[in-house]
């Protein structure tokens, strides 16, 4: 399994991933292409129901409006099955974004989130809407995230750019 480090500038690696809606639990492939001329948040979180996933993903719901604000789309992904995520979603009351099944890893590899054997890093990858990557950061504990307020912030600042 092959992690790449990309980084602000870089053409951000295209996408189709199964999943679910977070909010209506529907299933449906998502690529990176749906989000074309939108902001992006990439949220790549270790596994469904661990407590500080929960909390992240939990906050990051909770919050959404702030992301509707400046029009950023938000995807999580993690290594679990569609099922797993599904059982994650309804068990939370829904999430306000898709949950991506990332179960061979390709996805986290090529985003460099993929830590010792194989793991997915806490990680944040900020797109612009032409798919460049503007910001990223990748945990090195996993046991904090960034918070809403900051990934907004660094959406905001992509026009500035």
């Amino acid at each position: 399994m092959r992690s790449t480090v990309i980084g602000r500038g870089d053409v951000a690696p295209a996408f189709s991933l199964d999943g679910i809606d977070g909010t209506t639990f529907e299933r449906r492939r998502v690529a990176l292409a749906d989000t074309a001329g939108r902001p992006t948040v990439l949220v790549f979180y270790p596994a469904d129901n661990s407590p500080v996933c929960t909390v992240q993903l939990r906050s990051y719901t909770d919050d959404f409006a702030a992301f509707d604000a400046v029009d950023a789309a938000v995807l999580a992904i993690s290594p679990q099955t569609v099922e797993s995520h599904e059982a994650f979603a309804r068990l939370n009351g829904g999430f306000a974004f898709p949950l991506l099944s990332d179960l061979d890893r390709a996805v986290g590899g090529e985003y460099g989130v993929l830590g010792p054997m194989g793991f997915y890093r806490r990680s944040v990858v900020v797109l612009d809407g032409s798919g460049i990557v503007r910001w990223a950061h990748r945990s090195t504990a996993g046991l904090m995230f960034r918070p809403v307020d900051e990934l907004v912030s660094v959406v905001a600042s992509i026009g500035a750019d």
